[in-house]
């Protein structure tokens, strides 16, 4: 280990090899840090946060405070789980869970930009990129994949579909649906997120039954749930990527963005 000599690490603290902690960083008792991960200067990693192998934390951010939830009782022992091969950027903030869930959690192969914030009971997947400033409310989850503009604003309670891709500078109050692209002022769905879907192998005939289905859930006229059964009575056999998406909205507690 190389722990800078102005840093405080709790002797209680589990760090694993290879683990660089830099100046006036501050790791307290109930913490796990894994292996090959660098935390810079500047950096708090408070009780009940667990961080993967092979992370990168710079300086200035805070995780695993307590949420800001008037309700928290701070007694109550609930954690933060930062997957592997994550990199988290300067002044980012991340809070522990509430009683609600027990945990904040963000995935593996991550990158949170600075002056983010991922706020209590936040469910996070895999691949995720939040551009600089992003504030995400509480309770809030995202899919594999997902990416949110710089400034994005999201409400508390909405969910992220997978391979979304959303504007910067936007409030989000409704769930997203997966592989879209969403903007404007109100926010919107503009279409497929074509490039993305690409980039990670999804063929042509994927992206063309994907581009169907929200063509009849968003744009015949119908409301969501009569575009569903239509589209089902035309197909019946449903490709998987389809079947996530309808179970998706199905299963939308605050609506999606049309």
């Amino acid at each position: 280990m190389n722990i800078h000599p102005t840093a405080i690490v709790s002797e209680k603290a589990k760090i694993g090899e290879n683990v660089s902690i830099g100046a006036f960083s501050i790791i307290e008792d109930d913490v796990l840090i894994d292996n090959d991960t660098q935390i810079h200067a500047h950096v708090l990693i408070a009780n009940g946060t667990t961080i993967g192998n092979n992370c990168n934390i710079f300086q200035g951010a805070v995780i695993g405070e307590l949420p800001q939830d008037l309700k928290f009782v701070p007694s109550i022992k609930t954690k933060v789980k930062i997957g592997n091969n994550t990199t988290i950027r300067e002044y980012t903030t991340i809070h522990r869970g509430t009683e609600a869930t027990g945990i904040t959690s963000v995935g593996d192969d991550c990158l949170i930009m600075a002056y983010s914030h991922v706020a209590h009971d936040c469910h996070l997947g895999n691949h995720i990129i939040m551009a600089n400033g992003t504030q995400l409310g509480g309770h809030v989850t995202a899919g594999d994949w997902a990416i949110f503009g710089g400034g994005a604003l999201i409400h508390q309670f909405t969910s992220i579909g997978c391979h979304a891709m959303l504007q910067s500078g936007i409030l989000y109050v409704k769930d997203i649906p997966p592989y879209t692209v969403c903007g404007r002022t109100p926010a919107k769905v503009e279409g497929l997120n074509y490039i993305g879907l690409r980039r990670r192998g999804f063929t042509n005939e994927q992206i063309s039954q994907i581009k169907d289905f929200y063509k009849t859930v968003l744009y015949s006229g119908l409301n969501v749930s009569d575009g569903i059964a239509q589209y089902l009575e035309q197909n019946d056999e449903p490709i998987e990527d389809v079947k996530h998406c309808i179970d998706f909205i199905k299963k939308s507690k605050r609506g999606i963005l049309v």
